[in-house]
């Protein structure tokens, strides 16, 4: 991943975003072309920190038989907006598009049949959770023939993450006019990632609209 140092998150934060967001794609290649599917995932740690994404796809998955310890590519990406030049107060200023993205690099092995039942609660529990006050799903609500019908039709795996690469492009190398008017604008607009963005904007430079305000609140009645 190509990240310019300004938008370059440190390594604890993109291990809380790629967790936060639990979604991704899984990428692989099998020798001619690249291999991807999209899927949800967990991470744990081992007891040396090194980070585990744990996942499970579809038995006929082309991606089962390339899980042999080569590497993968788990892309993880969040809200993204793009930009028009006209929002900036400075000119000559061009398009550009705002988002958050992590890539978790590893090998991938297969989880047996054990692993694989408490990763299929663990996944459910992560999601159930944010569902509260929801009664949680557990497996256990399943009969037990269905419940193994299910099991047997995936294939657990594992990736011990040994890089993470993140890209946090926010417009932070902007200056604080410009951060203001840009994320200012996009707090307006119709799409959810647009406004996604402005709030996260928000978050990375708050001194940034606070000036913005200040400024508007000092100007004659005539000039606001």
């Amino acid at each position: 991943m190509y990240t310019p140092p300004p938008f370059k998150p440190d390594r604890a934060a993109s291990l809380a975003f790629a967790e936060a967001r639990g979604f991704g794609m899984a990428c692989a290649w099998d020798g001619a072309k690249p291999i991807a599917s999209a899927l949800p995932f967990y991470l744990t740690y081992a007891a040396d920190g090194t980070p585990r994404a744990l996942f499970h796809v579809a038995r006929h998955n082309p991606l089962v038989r390339l899980a042999r310890g080569s590497p993968w590519l788990l892309a993880v990406t969040g809200a993204d907006a793009y930009v028009s030049p006209d929002w900036y107060v400075s000119p000559d200023q061009v398009p550009t598009w705002l988002y958050q993205a992590v890539h978790l690099t590893g090998p991938v092995r297969t989880l047996s049949d054990d692993e694989l039942a408490v990763q299929i609660d663990a996944l459910s529990a992560k999601f159930e959770d944010r569902l509260l006050p929801k009664k949680p799903w557990v497996s256990g609500k399943m009969t037990a023939a269905r419940l193994e019908t299910m099991r047997k039709a995936i294939v657990g795996l594992e990736m011990m993450v040994e890089e993470v690469e993140g890209s946090f492009k926010l417009n932070q190398h902007k200056s604080e006019t410009d951060f203001a008017a840009v994320g200012n604008t996009l707090a307006l607009q119709a799409e959810a990632g647009a406004r996604d963005i402005a709030a996260l904007m928000r978050e990375v430079r708050p001194q940034a609209f606070a000036m913005i305000q200040t400024e508007m609140t000092t100007l004659p009645r005539s000039e606001q």
